[in-house]
């Protein structure tokens, strides 16, 4: 019977390239390895029909021949390789090499450097040190790379060997039946390389523990849950690998007056009934000082004054906000007996005239009224 021509028999175009070949062959080798249909004799004549052209087409001169003169071109004792030709495990172990940087011949060297740990500092500070910026000294207990090996983790002159069960790649690799699983070297950890005179301030690790100062710089305007990053102030790297970060977690203290939205500042302020109904200037505070705010007569409470430019200059604005002064219009208590004739006088005296004096509690009392005499 004529043999079946190896571009059909892959599946691909007689200008495919390496790769595509090599993707096609492997596709086709996992679907048709006998490993995996064991005693199916039509599958085991498959596969060594794709091995064959395999054969054939992954190679520069026997395909440069097969295109020339066809099959009569390539040498007799060709063949196919038995009746397993490559082993489930060389298909699988060549397709998971590719994945993880390994070779089939036995795999190349990985780097195995580690980067530091990011750390997290948590900084309270005050509503005035928020707005205005500053500078402030921390310390933080972190790993840090050790100054007698630089980071290598070996006693002076000496230098880490490789490994010998993983041959310094960082892996070994386990058959379990036909599948090839590989896995971090048991005895290097995945490093790769064995440290025999280990250091003897850091103990091999290539880092130390210290508590490190460091001088934070607050800008202006940071508010609740801003962070301020510091590259490179992280946890020192493994195996030479580059620093983590320092991330300043910023949180802002309650404040006995104000409370900050973004920019704006809001207050309450509390005033007599007094100077409600009459009227009247009140000293009022912001974080640059007193000012003077002018009451007009007949304010009520929840009543609000917009202080242009007295509120904060946010990290991402070059205005200042706006301080928000909400009105509270506070009852007298502990009244004297004197007062308290003085004011049921007065009270007297607005009662004749509730609708003129008190709009808001008339309007109020009309609404009641109008709500009752509808559900009769």
């Amino acid at each position: 019977m004529a043999k079946k021509d190896y571009y059909e028999t892959l599946g691909v175009e007689k200008n495919a390239n390496e790769a595509d070949i090599k993707k096609a062959f492997r596709r086709l080798a996992m679907k048709h390895h006998p490993d995996r249909h064991q005693g199916d004799k039509k599958e085991e004549e498959k596969f060594k029909e794709i091995q064959e052209a395999y054969d054939v087409i992954s190679d520069p001169q026997k395909r440069a021949a097969y295109d020339q003169f066809g099959h009569s071109g390539l040498d007799s004792g060709m063949g196919g390789g038995g009746a397993h030709g490559a082993g489930f495990s060389d298909v699988f172990g060549d397709i998971f090499g590719d994945i993880f940087g390994q070779s089939r011949g036995g795999g190349r060297s990985r780097s195995y450097a580690q980067r530091g740990a990011d750390l997290r500092y948590n900084m309270t500070l005050s509503l005035e040190d928020a707005v205005r910026g500053t500078s402030l000294q921390i310390k933080i207990p972190t790993w840090v790379g050790c100054t007698q090996c630089h980071g290598q983790g070996t006693a002076q002159g000496a230098q880490p060997e490789n490994c010998e069960d993983c041959d310094g790649s960082g892996v070994i690799h386990l058959q379990q039946g036909f599948f090839a699983v590989q896995q971090t070297c048991p005895r290097c950890h995945g490093r790769g390389k064995i440290i025999r005179n280990p250091c003897p301030k850091c103990h091999a690790q290539g880092r130390v523990q210290e508590q490190k100062t460091l001088s934070v710089k607050v800008p202006a305007g940071v508010d609740e849950g801003d962070r301020i990053r510091l590259t490179g102030e992280g946890e020192a790297g493994l195996n030479g690998g580059p620093s983590g970060d320092l991330y300043v977690q910023i949180s802002v203290k309650d404040h006995p007056i104000f409370v900050r939205e973004g920019g704006d500042l809001h207050c309450e302020l509390p005033i007599g009934f007094t100077t409600a109904a009459l009227g009247g200037e009140i000293e009022v505070p912001t974080l640059e000082g007193k000012v003077m705010l002018k009451i007009p007569a007949e304010t009520q409470t929840d009543k609000l004054f917009r202080l242009r430019g007295k509120g904060v200059r946010t990290v991402r604005s070059n205005f200042p906000g706006d301080l928000i002064c909400k009105i509270i219009v506070e009852t007298p208590v502990n009244l004297s007996k004197e007062q308290r004739e003085l004011l049921t006088q007065f009270n007297t005296m607005l009662m004749s005239d509730d609708r003129s004096h008190s709009p808001r509690a008339q309007s109020w009392f009309d609404k009641v009224k109008k709500f009752f005499e509808g559900i009769r």
